[in-house]
């Protein structure tokens, strides 16, 4: 079973390395491209990952990164989940489902009273795998960042008290 840690600034390179994998994969699941992203420099990397009012937990299986996640305050009382991605060859082993929860918990021990995220809507696992850890479809709909061809469906649940 993988591990799943909330990285810190000490983890940017391997942050940065699955996150720009996630990038080439599924482009068409990201707000950012990876031409956007493989040139930021390590201090935007480690910016990140120092954010007080956000979380990133990072996947990892025999040494291999395998999947990532992060968390941050839209507002004092709404935590936006963003950046879920699972490697292709360990997909269907509960990591999305194990990532998604370790953002409900960090929203809930940090007093969110709901976590929002907004997925495209031809990503059909990614909305089912949301759907199934209680996210329901808000009605908000929006253009892709970095491709305004494909929409984005906006999903949101009650964290937990």
């Amino acid at each position: 079973m993988p591990t799943i840690v909330q990285a810190t600034t000490g983890d940017w390179e391997r942050y940065r390395e699955i996150r720009l994998r996630a990038l080439a994969d599924a482009p068409f699941a990201f707000g950012s491209t990876f031409e956007q992203e493989r040139e930021r420099p390590e201090a935007l990397w480690r910016e990140r990952l120092a954010n007080p009012g956000g979380a990133t937990f990072l996947a990892t299986d025999e040494g291999r990164s395998v999947g990532l996640v992060s968390v941050f305050f839209e507002d004092v009382r709404r935590a936006h989940l963003v950046s879920m991605w699972v490697s292709p060859e360990a997909r269907r082993e509960g990591i999305g489902r194990t990532l998604v929860d370790m953002v409900i918990d960090w929203a809930a021990r940090n007093d969110a009273a709901t976590v929002e995220l907004w997925v495209t809507e031809t990503n059909r696992p990614a909305r089912e795998l949301y759907e199934r850890c209680g996210f329901a479809f808000t009605g908000r709909r929006q253009p892709l960042p970095s491709d305004p061809t494909l929409d984005e469906l906006e999903m949101r649940r009650p964290a937990p008290r």
